[in-house]
């Protein structure tokens, strides 16, 4: 079922069963890395099995400026620069969903969705259906984005902000958006370990080429408190929901200041290490332009993602075709043809097809010799996979 199909007081992804009435809304901003994800989760104990049955929450907020928050599954020392965090005063925190590292501040507002997880879908399936409150409210803005690939809404080709989904073991569900008003790309790229921002220099054209936000969009100056108001009539728009605005109850509070203790600030948890590591690698490929490279992040069988550089005035609509097409796609010779045949990649670059496939699928061999040697990094960061050595 679409969202929009819902009708008044829906809750979101079809077959929640929840009951009609407004959602809570809950605005705050300048929350700390550890304490922003702690409330999050405790929102989600009103939600478990054997609850009474309620609307959703619905939380829009900022971070702190700045704050380093990296993928459940992820290595921190490995993601994150400690020694500029702490000169910047960057707070760092792990959050339980998974994905790469993000940077949130005054610039991003993060969207957090509480609620009773539904039963017979899919983990793809229930974040596509609720980013279309994200897509709704960034149309508000006269921004036309889309869902591509496993949990990116892009707009005009780059991304503009990333999804994730947490479900906890008593049934509670939480769906977290971050969405880019602003990027102050060099912070980002001194906070984070991105290796690809060593590049021959041109880390800030390649997040360029990639990843976009409302201020660029719209020619006017964005943050998250400018935008939460377009997010959330977005939001009632594509569920039928009214919006009611509220605080946390006082149990949600404690339990909160408990989590952030217990869990969010503590080292155990910060420095968590993945038990299944990601393996990188790189391939070159001779162009009429010069010499172009791909870089693969990878997860046993799947690319969990794609990074095309070379000599490019500008990214080429094809190659962000491409990288967007091969994110979360097994990593096999009929998969990577087809990616590259659907794309336009291959003429984008002067290359045979066969050429640019031959490429992708070296680099995923030396990803997936890498995994075996177990690497330090894991996912690399949301707008970079972890580039390697050169397998030509």
């Amino acid at each position: 079922m679409s969202a929009r199909r819902q009708g008044g007081g829906g809750t979101g992804p079809g077959g929640t069963g929840a009951p009609r009435g407004a959602w809570r809304l809950l605005r705050d901003d300048g929350a700390g890395a550890a304490a922003g994800l702690a409330l999050d989760e405790a929102l989600l104990a009103g939600y478990a099995r054997g609850e009474p049955d309620r609307p959703p929450t619905l939380r829009l907020y900022s971070y702190r400026s700045h704050c380093a928050l990296i993928g459940r599954y992820q290595n921190l020392a490995a993601e994150v620069d400690l020694g500029e965090c702490e000169r910047t005063g960057t707070q760092v925190s792990r959050r339980p969903t998974g994905g790469g590292a993000i940077i949130m501040g005054a610039g991003q507002l993060g969207v957090a969705w509480a609620g009773r997880a539904p039963a017979g879908q899919r983990p793809r399936e229930i974040i596509e259906s609720l980013s279309a409150g994200v897509t709704a409210g960034l149309a508000r803005l006269g921004i036309a984005a889309s869902f591509r690939g496993k949990n990116d809404l892009e707009a005009g080709g780059r991304k503009i902000a990333g999804l994730g989904l947490y479900v906890d073991g008593a049934g509670g569900m939480l769906f977290h958006a971050s969405v880019l008003a602003g990027l102050d790309v060099g912070f980002m790229l001194r906070v984070l370990r991105i290796p690809a921002a060593k590049l021959a220099g041109k880390a800030a054209a390649a997040v360029a080429g990639r990843v976009t936000t409302v201020t660029e969009l719209t020619g006017a100056e964005h943050t998250a408190a400018t935008i939460r108001d377009a997010i959330a009539a977005g939001f009632a728009e594509a569920f039928g929901a009214g919006l009611a605005p509220g605080e946390p109850s006082p149990a949600e509070r404690d339990l909160a200041a408990r989590l952030a203790a217990e869990r969010y600030a503590n080292p155990a948890w910060l420095h968590e290490r993945s038990m299944s590591a990601d393996g990188s690698g790189s391939a070159a490929i001779r162009t009429p332009a010069g010499l172009a490279r791909v870089y693969l992040t990878t997860h046993g069988d799947l690319i969990k993602s794609a990074l095309v550089v070379g000599d490019f005035n500008e990214l080429p609509h094809a190659l962000a075709e491409l990288e967007s097409a091969l994110r979360w796609r097994r990593l096999d010779e009929a998969t990577v043809t087809g990616a590259v045949a659907r794309s336009g990649a291959a003429g984008a670059l002067g290359v045979p097809g066969p050429a640019l496939a031959a490429a992708i699928l070296a680099a995923g061999r030396q990803a997936g010799e890498r995994a075996t040697a177990a690497p330090a990094r894991s996912a690399g960061s949301c707008y970079f996979p972890e580039p390697a050595r050169s397998a030509t």
